[in-house]
């Protein structure tokens, strides 16, 4: 019920109809942010995509020059020289079969899992432990590489990663509401502008069909596309 309550007078004075300019969009979303934690500032686009198609099912990192505001454990599968690098780097953890079997056995105790080619077939036997969660290194996003140090400073320094729902709606979270305007702001054009890019060859009319942005307890606020540009 306290919740609902929250909700209805945090939804005051916005109507669901209109289209409010960036600027005003995280004004509005902010004040509304009003919970007893440091709530997260969720971006929602919706895509003119048919997730079906695999050329059309968008995945990839886009790197927020405001950073997450969230701390991320970050996890690497190497050895030798490149362990000692991913260490240096600000690793959270760092391993080969061992941290596999840890994995094996549902000790999951990180947010970002990166790995050098090597491992991949080491790591590869984990995909149906790993992939449901979302944390399966991947080549296209950067999480399977021979650069660790480069891989693990992107992780902990704001990158974010995305991938496409059901519907073509791609969610995530660009800051959090202790932010200041520009630097949520800056975030969104950051993001936006990374999907527009991602557009696949062969869409007609517009690819972003509507934009929203939200904090983690707050109503949506549309935005007005052309405020982005």
């Amino acid at each position: 019920m306290a919740i609902g309550k929250r909700f209805k007078k945090a939804s005051e004075g916005l109507n669901p109809e209109t289209y409010y300019s960036l600027g005003d969009a995280v004004k509005l979303v902010k004040a509304r942010a009003t919970a007893k934690f440091d709530e997260t500032i969720e971006l929602s686009l919706n895509l003119n995509i048919d997730p079906k198609k695999s050329e059309q099912n968008l995945r990839g990192t886009v790197m927020l020059p405001s950073g997450t505001g969230k701390t991320l454990r970050v996890a690497v599968f190497a050895k030798g020289a490149r362990a000692d690098e991913a260490k240096a780097a600000g690793a959270d953890i760092v391993g080969a079969e061992d941290l596999a079997e840890k994995v094996q056995a549902g000790q999951i105790e990180f947010d970002r899992a990166i790995a050098t080619p090597d491992m991949m077939g080491i790591v590869g036997r984990l995909g149906k432990v790993l992939g449901p969660r979302g944390l399966m290194p991947n080549p296209k996003l950067g999480t399977v590489t021979p650069n660790v140090t480069e891989a693990v400073k992107a992780a902990k320094g704001g990158q974010v990663e995305y991938r496409t729902e059901k519907a073509g709606i791609i969610h995530a979270g660009v800051g959090k509401a202790s932010f200041t305007e520009d630097a949520i702001a800056a975030n969104v054009k950051a993001f936006v502008g990374a999907i527009t890019r991602s557009r696949p060859t062969g869409i007609k009319g517009a690819f972003i069909k509507r934009i929203s942005l939200s904090s983690t307890m707050g109503p949506g606020v549309k935005l007005e596309l052309t405020s982005l540009a």
